[in-house]
């Protein structure tokens, strides 16, 4: 018979080659079973993402429904009230209320080309006299701040000191900015 080196190495091989087999064999089909997996998710995906795209149609259809509905009411309190008020008021007022609700809102001038002639300058409407500058002049105040005595004389008098000279002229200029 044969040594039991030999039957061990055959074994082995037998081993061996049965476990690539079973391998071989496992890929081969458990791909299969996973595809199947994936094509079901897939699926799921798609009859969610159609769901989903009918309810957001079915909202916007329901939506415009609504607005349709509450445009249709603010006409119809429109009309009530205006009713009322032609009922209610006088002659004269209930004529205008009439040519009121008659005007299309100007919405043909909103169509309108504007000219440079349609406009105005802004105007200065601070009171003034003749010959002086308006609160739109850069130099409008300017005077005040020429006129007014250094902040130290004020300091210094108002502390019974004596002022300082004269002021150096960066801080001439910062008062004046």
């Amino acid at each position: 018979m044969f040594s039991v080196e030999t039957v061990i190495m055959i074994s082995a091989i037998v081993f061996c080659v049965g476990a690539l087999l079973g391998a071989i064999v496992s890929r081969t089909f458990l791909p299969a079973r996973r595809e199947k997996g994936l094509e079901a998710n897939l699926d799921a995906a798609r009859n969610d993402l159609s769901r989903y795209q009918d309810d957001v149609a079915e909202h916007f259809e329901q939506t415009s429904l609504l607005v349709n509905k509450l445009t249709q009411s603010y006409k119809d309190v429109h009309q009530h009230l205006s009713k009322g008020a032609v009922h209610l008021t006088n002659a004269e007022i209930s004529q205008q209320i009439l040519q009121a609700g008659e005007t299309d809102l100007n919405l043909e001038d909103q169509n309108k080309v504007l000219e440079p002639n349609d406009f105005e300058a802004p105007k200065d409407w601070a009171p003034k006299t003749p010959g002086e500058k308006g609160t739109l002049s850069e130099e409008y105040g300017l005077d005040d701040l020429k006129n007014e005595k250094p902040i130290e004389a004020e300091t210094a008098q108002s502390n019974n000191e004596e002022p300082a000279a004269e002021l150096s002229d960066e801080t001439k200029e910062s008062r004046k900015a």
